[in-house]
């Protein structure tokens, strides 16, 4: 595979990531019909379900080759939830034995998302 096909592949698989995404959290929001978030919710459990799945299957079994596995894993799934990445990592810092590695990554990740998120609110709103 080219470097120009790996490209166009990703940028397919991540435009098929992002529809899907906005698909199945619309329908599932929909139908839920709560104020609580259950279609990113499903999102990202199922995301990572799956992310987990093509994991296990590319790197125990060899059975997908390192361009698929991109395309799948950071074009498809990347795009769908990037959730999935981020916990793929943190088992990794535990497999690893990583302890405060892992829950540095955890801790930070959420604590400064949600500050940032906040800041940038408030610069939006000032702006």
């Amino acid at each position: 595979m080219t470097p120009f096909q790996r490209l166009l592949l990703l940028a397919i698989a991540g435009g098929l990531g992002a529809l899907s995404r906005y698909g199945l959290s619309g329908l599932v929001q929909r139908y839920s019909g709560a104020t609580f978030p259950w279609g990113t919710l499903a999102v990202n459990v199922i995301g990572c379900f799956v992310f987990g799945i093509i994991w296990a299957v590319a790197t125990e079994r060899m059975a997908l080759s390192p361009d698929v596995r991109i395309i799948i894993l950071t074009g498809f799934l990347g795009s769908f939830t990037t959730f999935a990445t981020f916990m793929s990592e943190s088992h990794r810092l535990l497999a690893d034995a990583e302890w405060m590695l892992a829950f540095a990554n955890l801790g930070v990740t959420y604590v400064s998302g949600l500050g940032v998120f906040i800041l940038g609110l408030a610069i939006g709103r000032g702006i």
